[in-house]
């Protein structure tokens, strides 16, 4: 295809001096906020002494601040960030013209770093507040295996300490994403696993699971908390993992400011929130601010379909219990996933401000089976020429969707989704689809019920 002289260029890139320096907090712009974290003996919100004895103290204070708008991003951060930052807003040109769509479609792709995914935004983030904090290492849980790729690299850069527990199955189906972990210097143990108090009562209770990531978390902040100059740290769902994101939606506001364009609707996946949290924020500060409207639309699978199907009520945030509880779409601490799904969108709730922000409707979400997914994926794939990440696949079935529509209508809609990341760890699934052995499974509603009887928020 030849561009004419008047197009958007394939790749819109930022310069260097052109990425962002301070983070967007969009809980300033929300009226009302996200609710607190509540503490689970005592019922009363989290006070900052004793989420700091979770945390990392400095990521307390980001995870409190309702009230800043911008955070300043340390420079350290930022000269890390240079590796592979700013990430291209690309225009899917190829994918506009096999649509036969006059919608205009974008995608920012965040999986051009050695971890594959955008959770190297974060881990960075938070290994140099516990590498400041003077600590020894980190724990934390990982599901399809991006974010715990992503930390231990951060930590390798920062020479601390990785624990992580991946959820079984992906252990299981996914095991050169587990030896990437391990060659950054990472220990990996399936989860839930017989080294934890939580792990063994958790394989008492249900014996053969293939765990979950409320399983996981469980294990990792048993082990943080029992284990001297450790804290725990999370990959999605928190306020500061969203804060941290933000700089994919202040990077994709800039590229699209360059050629002077507004998108109509943009799309993320959404498993517990740091994608499309950082996608979104500030265009959705834009729409909480009265200045601009945009359809913001979140994706999930129907195999753990939290916004679509869940509840907004208080629940904790892992299957032990031990964690503290945040009022959020959840389908009950309790939800273990169905072994055949095939992505990492496998929380059974969703974050706080992405629930809040759907909650006041300045966001819509729909979901999907995992064959229509992969089907879209597969379409992307021969079009565009990366092989994208399941996870992010949603969010182009969704814009995949979008463009259809805008064909039938005849509309030209300018339409922009999160390329979270590849899918090259992903074969298993990709096999499995290719051969015609996928499977889709939807819960039902009795299922969610009955996981739902175990939140402390929820009344049938």
């Amino acid at each position: 295809m030849t561009l004419k002289n008047n197009e958007i260029p394939y790749k819109i890139y930022l310069e260097e001096d052109e990425m962002p320096d301070k983070y967007y907090n969009v809980r300033a712009d929300m009226k009302k906020k996200p609710a607190p974290l509540l503490n689970p003996g005592t019922m009363e919100p989290m006070t900052k002494e004793e989420l700091s004895a979770v945390f990392c103290s400095e990521l307390v204070d980001q995870e409190l601040n309702d009230d800043d708008p911008y955070i300043e991003i340390p420079e350290e951060i930022r000269q890390f960030y240079r590796m592979y930052r700013p990430s291209p807003l690309v225009r899917a040109y190829c994918l506009e013209e096999q649509l036969q769509s006059p919608a205009k479609i974008y995608y920012k792709f965040e999986g051009n770093n050695t971890s594959g995914s955008h959770k190297l935004n974060s881990a960075i983030t938070q290994a140099y507040y516990a590498k400041k904090q003077g600590l020894k290492g980190i724990t934390t849980e990982t599901g399809a295996g991006q974010w715990g790729t992503a930390l231990s690299m951060a930590c390798a850069y920062f020479g601390l300490d990785c624990k992580v527990y991946m959820v079984k199955v992906s252990y299981e189906q996914k095991p050169f994403r587990r030896e990437v972990m391990r060659t950054y210097g990472a220990t990996v143990t399936p989860s839930p696993s017989m080294e934890t108090e939580i792990g063994r009562k958790i394989n008492l209770e249900h014996p053969g699971t293939t765990g979950s990531l409320g399983c996981a978390i469980s294990e990792a902040v048993e082990k943080a908390v029992t284990s001297e100059g450790y804290r725990y740290v999370l990959g999605s769902v928190l306020n500061q993992v969203l804060l941290h994101q933000s700089i994919i939606g202040l990077e994709t506001r800039k590229a699209f400011d360059k050629y002077g364009i507004d998108p109509d609707i943009i799309i993320g996946c959404a498993g517990g929130g740091s994608n499309l949290g950082g996608l979104i924020s500030p265009f959705a500060g834009e729409k909480l601010r009265g200045e601009k409207d945009y359809r913001i639309i979140a994706v999930e699978p129907k195999s753990c379909p939290s916004l679509t199907r869940g509840k907004y009520v208080y629940d904790f945030c892992d299957t032990g219990k031990v964690c503290p509880l945040a009022k959020m779409y959840t389908l009950g601490s309790q939800f273990i996933p169905s072994s055949n799904h095939a992505g990492g969108l496998r929380y059974h709730g969703m974050s706080p401000i992405i629930s809040e922000l759907y909650d006041q409707g300045i966001i819509e979400a729909r979901a999907y089976e995992q064959t229509e997914v992969f089907e879209a994926a597969v379409r992307f794939a021969r079009c565009e020429g990366i092989l994208p990440a399941p996870e992010s696949s949603h969010a182009i079935k969704a814009a995949v969707d979008e463009a259809l529509k805008c064909r039938e209508k005849g509309e030209e809609k300018t339409i922009v989704f999160g390329l979270t990341g590849t899918g090259y760890f992903d074969l298993k699934a990709y096999e499995q689809f290719n051969d015609g052995t996928m499977t889709d499974y939807v819960p039902t509603d009795e299922e969610i019920e009955a996981s739902l009887a175990n939140a402390p928020g929820y009344a049938k």
